[in-house]
């Protein structure tokens, strides 16, 4: 059970407020440079997400007995408005997320999301790669692939067919991990705990390491690459220890956008998940015809962490949930 902090003021230092809110006005100038349209969408919703890493929270409207739900992101929102003939547009706003409390997260949170028509995963990458030079003056950022990442972290080829036994067999030299690596029989999963557990802490804190070409059974909402179908133009930003951001050159056929939502519902099933509804206007928005753009989800208290030195996103929150 969470402890409650029963202490009315507030998390954050009035210093950190000023800081905070000279992030948000940052942001908001860097945007309005670039002439990209800040929208505000809806954080309730009759639709929640089939990603089964994934959790909302749910609520309930007067008498109304259907489930309602917070938003994770405003992803599907956002493309709507795309599919509808929006420019370029931002969002900076609350999202929520049904995981565990820790020093990094916090289940309402903010968050910086943006997408930018007509841009490949590697205009959205520089993009990126300048946002983080102007608000933190980091370094430009290292870029690397998903691939080459294990390779040189782990000495592992995930992509070849015997990639699922050399990668169990790797992490089974890590006593952190191994016993649940000997229990995986995921694929997908045991990446992702090579890649919290053993690469993540390994990466250099000193500078931004973007890393692209995502393997395609992790594609989400990303296109698969023209020139090697095992890899998605997905990417994912990581700074003094934190996933800090996600991106992808997003997917607009409707057809395949749906066979991955059928397939989230299967692994939902064999997670012993509820099925969660497919957002149907999402979907009709995808069949008007989403135009070619790139997208990507940032933390903004996670970068506010970063630029100022805190250490628990709660130090960056007005009220963290203990004090909500």
């Amino acid at each position: 059970m969470m402890q409650l902090d029963e202490s009315w003021q507030p998390d954050a230092s009035l210093a950190m407020l000023h800081q905070r809110a000279a992030l948000l006005r940052q942001l908001r100038e860097f945007f309005h440079a670039r002439d990209v349209l800040e929208v505000d969408t809806p954080i309730i919703s009759r639709f929640g997400v089939t990603d089964v890493h994934l959790s909302n929270l749910v609520c309930r409207l007067g008498t109304d007995t259907r489930h309602w739900y917070l938003q994770t992101s405003p992803e599907y929102a956002m493309k709507r408005l795309l599919a509808a003939g929006s420019p370029s547009i931002y969002q900076l706003g609350k999202v929520f997320r049904d995981d565990e409390l820790s020093s990094r997260h916090n289940p309402e949170f903010t968050m910086l999301e943006w997408y930018r028509l007509g841009f490949t995963m590697n205009d959205l990458i520089a993009e990126v790669d300048e946002l983080l030079q102007a608000t933190l003056k980091a370094r430009p950022a290292r870029r690397l692939s998903y691939r080459q990442l294990f390779l040189d972290q782990l000495q592992v080829d995930i992509l070849r067919s015997d990639g699922f036994s050399a990668l169990q067999g790797r992490l089974q030299e890590f006593s952190a991990v191994a016993e649940l690596a000997a229990r995986e029989r995921d694929f997908d999963t045991l990446q992702q705990l090579a890649m919290a557990l053993i690469i993540e802490p390994r990466l250099d804190p000193t500078i931004p390491v973007i890393v692209y070409d995502y393997p395609v059974s992790q594609a989400a909402l990303a296109q698969v690459s023209v020139d090697d179908p095992r890899v998605a133009y997905r990417f994912e930003v990581f700074y003094q220890g934190m996933e800090l951001a996600n991106g992808y050159q997003e997917l607009t056929d409707a057809r395949v956008q749906l066979q991955r939502f059928e397939l989230d519902q299967q692994h939902r099933q064999r997670a012993g998940l509820p099925p969660m509804a497919i957002d149907t206007r999402l979907m009709a928005a995808l069949e008007a015809g989403l135009p070619p753009c790139a997208g990507i989800a940032l933390g903004f208290d996670r970068l506010l962490m970063i630029q100022s030195g805190a250490t628990h996103i709660r130090e960056v929150l007005p009220f963290s949930i203990a004090r909500a």
